[in-house]
């Protein structure tokens, strides 16, 4: 069976400006390329479109003919929330023009809310609910659709049907590499955030699947609870395959926490430092959980920057959604970091349940404190697996404006209850941003690695005219940006009020991540009994998780 696979560009800037996003940085999409490296090595002949893709034209219609032209029996599209009426409307185009194609929805929006996107979505033919490669091979060999786990679909009477939930890949290592040859412009046309690396050329990796912790924030109805990786020669293989195919000579780790079997990170890095790649790489690890000398060895082998979620610097807020981490447990590690030679990235999240412009402020002097080389901080946008969501969309805690194409972290959608206004939010916003950028320490260190960051100038002096144009654009515009802004209509087609579906092991999690009483769901052990949670084998175990 031929098959395409879709990335939906979604709304990736705010409503009424074009979208300059992809300039600073343009990631490929790793999930429906992992999947179609599957496809192919199972005889079914597989085509990508990634609608951000540097040669992709703008408009649903232009993407649309291009997917029609790849002449597919089966179209995948793995939509985000933000991105998932884009994709509907290719949908809506693709059956337009041709009926008998079928058409698959897949990724974290459709795994969180299931069967009622068929009741809304005619277009639709089947959701592919958590890990796809199953599923979509036994649609593509033709497999009856009652015996596919994962599946949601319509049966003979119309009746939207959901079959189990399959077995997790438990071995990620019988994976093939992702479709990077696939994918159109790849590795010159994608680049990685600017002044985050200091080779070229850059690529995202991601060499785990779930995550071993439960914050509020976090939607894990994709891989549920089980926490899987790749081994550390599959991940060695894996760069190398990068470097000596494309050229690629800096690496971005996308796993939500790299370092959390540490066993396997020590491991890589030993690999790394006898049989050097001649290769960089940013991960993530976690504050509290890694050593001076895991550090050390990050550094050896080959890091340049590690990040870590921090979220906020008011403890209730840390409490309340990021269990576990304490102020000076930060600033330690971020300590330790810059004493092992490594640059320290802080990710935070603005906005949250509870977030006032005291605890904003408090967040943004903290940040100054720490003497962060990077930080990033988000607009927080709930997501419908998420612990919070039911909080959110209550009224009790903020006002939420449901529109999936804002919901992307560039826009306040969950307004507070201790702000006045979303464009009070936005003032905050920028004003912590410019103070963080304008800050010496920040200018200092940026002016000091100026020549390190040399591909990332250039990369700016290509793009100047189109930079230039987005400065005039916005200064000209301004008035009618906030207007545009203010008066966005929500999707005509889009549904509001459906509800996440949750296994009850999620529902569990949930109820354990939101309680005021922290909830641990390990099995009491005597006193005298080492600490097991901290261990690489707990780690990259399949126990659950809460923290």
């Amino acid at each position: 069976m031929r098959v395409t696979l879709v990335h939906p560009a979604g709304f990736n800037f705010v409503p009424g400006q074009p979208d300059f996003s992809v300039l600073a940085n343009r990631m490929p999409p790793i999930g429906i390329m992992q999947l179609a490296s599957w496809l192919e090595k199972h005889g079914h002949p597989t085509e990508l479109h990634d609608c951000l893709g540097p040669y992709a034209p703008p408009g649903i219609a232009a993407n649309a003919e291009i997917v029609l032209a790849s002449r597919p029996d089966l179209v995948g599209i793995s939509a985000t929330t933000s991105s998932f009426m884009d994709g509907v409307d290719l949908a809506a185009f693709i059956k337009r023009k041709r009926p008998e194609i079928r058409v698959v929805f897949g990724a974290v929006h459709v795994s969180s809310i299931g069967a009622p996107i068929l009741e809304h979505f005619p277009e639709i033919d089947y959701l592919c609910i958590g890990e796809g490669e199953g599923c979509l091979l036994d649609l593509a060999n033709g497999k009856a659709l009652a015996e596919i786990d994962n599946l949601v679909f319509r049966n003979g009477d119309g009746q939207v049907v959901c079959n189990p939930r399959r077995h997790r890949i438990l071995n990620l290592d019988e994976l093939p590499f992702p479709a990077y040859e696939k994918l159109a412009g790849f590795p010159h046309g994608y680049h990685l955030p600017l002044f985050a690396y200091e080779k070229r050329h850059g690529a995202t990796m991601i060499t785990s699947r779930g995550c071993p912790y439960t914050c509020s924030f976090c939607d894990r109805t994709v891989f549920e609870r089980l926490y899987k990786t790749n081994s550390a020669q599959y991940t060695y293989e894996h760069m190398k395959y990068l470097r000596d195919s494309f050229g690629v000579r800096h690496i971005n780790f996308y796993d939500d926490l790299f370092t959390a079997h540490r066993k396997r990170v020590t491991e890589l890095c030993e690999m790394l430092i006898e049989q050097p790649l001649g290769m960089n790489f940013n991960c993530a690890i976690r504050t509290g959980h890694t050593s001076d000398e895991m550090l050390a060895m990050l550094k050896k082998a080959g890091a340049l920057m590690v990040s870590m979620g921090i979220e906020s610097a008011d403890p209730g807020m840390m409490e309340r959604h990021k269990a576990g981490v304490t102020l000076p447990e930060v600033k330690k590690t971020v300590e330790r970091i810059h004493a092992a030679g490594l640059r320290a990235k802080g990710l935070f999240i603005f906005g949250l349940p509870g977030e006032t412009p005291e605890t904003l402020r408090h967040t943004s002097d903290f940040i100054l404190s720490l003497d962060l080389d990077e930080m990033n901080m988000t607009k927080f946008s709930p997501m419908y697996g998420a612990p919070i969501w039911d909080e959110c969309v209550s009224g009790k805690e903020g006002d939420f404006i449901e529109d999936w194409r804002l919901m992307n972290c560039l826009n306040f959608v969950f307004k507070p209850h201790g702000f006045s206004s979303r464009e009070e939010m936005d003032a905050l916003y920028n004003w912590h941003v410019k103070r963080y950028y304008d800050s010496r320490g920040y200018r200092h260190r940026f002016a000091k690695r100026l020549w390190q960051h040399r591909w990332s100038l250039w990369h700016v002096v290509r793009h100047l005219p189109e930079t230039v144009a987005a400065a005039r654009y916005f200064s000209a515009n301004k008035e009618e940006l906030e207007l545009a802004r203010r008066e966005f209509v929500r999707h005509p087609r889009q549904p509001v009020g459906l509800q996440p579906f949750l296994s009850p092991e999620l529902k569990a999690d949930a109820i354990a991540a939101m309680s005021p009483i922290r909830i641990s769901r390990r099995p009491a052990r005597p006193a005298t009994e080492p600490d097991a949670c901290c261990t690489p084998q707990a780690l990259g175990s399949t126990m659950p998780w809460t923290v």
